[in-house]
C-alpha cells in the first residue's frame, strides 16, 4: 500500500481515539527501528515521544522479537487459572525489581485495567468507598478510570462511576500554592487534609497519583511531596497507588518514579514500558499485607487474557533488554542534556514559556506574550501549533502537542547525538510560534 491508500482506509473503516474521525489526519507508519519510524512511500521520522511515551528501548529489538517469536511457537495462552512458566517468571521478576514488599502482581491488558483492579483492590481490602485523585490526571479511558481520571476527557464521559473526588495538583494550571517548593508542599497537603476531613477520612479508600503527572504538564512533585503525602495518608489509614503506567520503568532515570523520593506505595500499577509496547500489557502490584488479604478473600475481578503467556514473554525480554543495556542509566545521563537543551530554547526565543523534565521525560509550554499567557489555554488549541506540530513532522521528528505544549519524550536508547537532532528542528520550528506573540 501506498501512503494515500493506507489512511484512506483506515478513516474509512476504523475510528480513532480522542478524535472526529472525518477530522483526523494519521501518520502513516510501515517500520519502526531505534529511534526512528519509517512511512511507506520513505518517509523517517525521529520518535521524539516514544509513541504513546510508551516504547522505552526503542523500536523493534531483536532479542524482543525473537522472544515473541520463541513465545509464540510455545504456548501462546492458558486460560488465567493456569499456571505457566512465564508466569512464574515474570512474578519473580517483578518481585525482585520492584522495592520493599511489592511482592505480588495482578497482570492485564495496560493502564487502564491495572487502574480499574486496583479501585477494585483498594476498595474491598479497605472497606471504604471513596477514591480520591488530582485533577491534572489520567488514569485510562475505561469506566472507572475516566472519573478517576480529572482531565477534560472526563467530562463527555460524565456522569460515570460515583465515589471519585479530584483535588488540585501541588502544580495547578493556574493558582499557586506558594513560591517555593517547600512553601507549596507544605500548602498543598494542608488542603489536601481540609478535603479529607470533609469528604470523611473513615469513607477514603485510596488517593491515585500519576507518581509525576505525565500528559498534562509532565509535572515532576515538588520537594518533599510524596513523603510528605505518604505521611498524610498514613494518618488516615488511607492508601497511596502511585500510578506509573508513563513514569515507571526507566522514564525518569529511576526504574519507577516514586524511588526517587525514597517512598513506598501500597499499591503501584505499570503498564507500557513493562513490555516497551511491543505486546499489550500492565499489572497491578500489591505490598506484602494487600496480597495476604486476597489470599483468605475472593478478589473480584479478572479477564480473559489474565497473565497471557505471549504478552509475559515478551514483558521478560523487554526488561533484560531495559536493565541489561542500561538504559535506565542512559535517560538520567542525558537528563542533564535535556535540561541544557530546554534552556538554551527559553534564552532564544520569547515563545517558550518554561521546559521542565526528569530523566528523558519532558514537555516545553509555549507563551503568546511576555506577560507568561500561555499561548492556548486550558484544553484549549492555537492555529500557531497546529503550524509548529506540521513543520515538526515536515522536517523528520514525531511528537504530541497537547494545547500550548509539545512532548520531549524519546526512547530510552537515544544517543545524544540523536537528542540534539531532535531538538535542532524543535529550535526551527519554534520560529513559527515566536511569529505568533502578540
Amino acid at each position: 500500500m501506498n501512503t494515500q491508500e493506507m489512511i484512506d482506509l483506515c478513516l474509512k473503516h476504523t475510528l480513532y481515539s480522542w478524535s472526529a474521525t472525518g477530522k483526523v489526519s494519521p501518520m502513516p507508519i510501515e517500520r519502526a527501528e531505534g529511534v526512528y519510524l519509517y512511512g511507506p512511500d520513505g518517509q523517517k521520522w525521529l520518535d521524539f515521544n516514544s509513541q504513546l511515551m510508551s516504547v522505552n528501548i526503542g523500536h523493534s529489538h531483536p532479542k524482543v522479537v525473537k522472544a515473541i517469536q520463541e513465545q509464540a511457537a510455545s504456548l501462546i495462552y492458558a486460560f488465567p487459572g493456569s499456571a505457566t512458566k512465564v508466569r512464574a517468571q515474570l512474578g519473580k521478576k517483578l518481585a525482585e525489581l520492584l522495592p520493599g514488599d511489592i511482592n505480588t502482581f495482578f497482570f492485564v491488558n495496560g493502564g487502564a485495567e491495572a487502574n480499574e483492579n486496583a479501585i477494585k483492590a483498594a476498595r474491598m481490602y479497605t472497606g471504604r468507598f471513596k477514591i480520591l485523585s488530582r485533577y491534572r490526571s489520567y488514569h485510562g479511558a475505561t469506566n472507572a478510570c475516566m472519573q478517576l481520571t480529572g482531565d477534560p476527557r472526563r467530562l463527555a464521559n460524565e456522569p460515570g462511576s460515583p465515589g471519585f473526588v479530584h483535588v488540585m495538583d501541588p502544580w495547578p494550571y493556574h493558582y499557586s500554592f506558594g513560591t517555593t517548593e517547600e512553601e507549596i508542599t507544605a500548602n498543598n497537603l494542608r488542603y489536601l487534609e481540609e478535603v479529607i476531613m470533609y469528604e470523611g477520612p473513615e469513607t477514603i479508600a485510596a488517593m491515585f497519583i500519576e507518581t509525576v503527572t505525565g500528559t498534562n504538564g509532565i509535572l515532576p512533585p515538588p520537594r518533599g511531596y510524596l513523603k510528605g503525602l505518604r505521611a498524610l495518608l498514613d494518618k488516615y489509614g488511607i492508601l497511596l497507588v502511585c500510578d506509573e503506567v508513563m513514569a515507571g520503568w526507566g522514564r525518569t532515570g529511576k526504574l519507577f518514579a516514586f524511588e526517587h523520593a525514597d517512598i513506598l506505595p501500597d499499591i503501584v500499577t505499570m503498564a507500557k514500558g513493562l513490555t516497551s509496547s511491543y505486546i499489550p500489557l500492565g499489572a497491578m502490584g500489591l505490598r506484602d499485607e494487600i496480597a495476604d488479604h486476597f489470599r483468605k478473600n475472593v478478589f473480584w475481578g479478572g479477564l480473559t487474557y489474565n497473565s497471557h503467556p505471549l504478552c509475559l514473554g515478551t514483558a521478560l525480554a523487554a526488561i533484560d533488554v531495559l536493565i541489561g543495556e542500561g538504559m535506565v542509566e542512559n535517560a538520567a545521563r542525558l537528563a542533564p542534556v535535556q535540561r541544557s537543551e530546554m534552556d538554551r530554547l527559553k534564552a532564544k526565543h520569547p515563545s517558550v514559556r518554561e521546559g521542565r523534565c526528569i530523566g528523558l521525560f519532558g514537555m516545553i509550554d509555549v507563551q503568546k506574550n511576555t506577560n507568561g499567557d500561555r499561548i492556548a489555554g486550558y484544553n484549549e488549541t492555537h492555529p500557531a501549533m497546529g503550524r509548529f506540530s506540521k513543520y515538526l513532522t515536515d522536517n523528520g521528528v514525531f511528537t504530541f502537542i497537547r494545547w500550548g505544549s509539545f512532548m520531549c519524550n524519546p526512547p530510552l536508547c537515544i544517543t545524544e547525538e540523536q537528542l540534539l537532532e531532535g531538538y535542532a528542528v524543535i529550535d526551527k520550528a519554534l520560529e513559527i510560534t515566536d511569529a505568533a506573540m502578540e
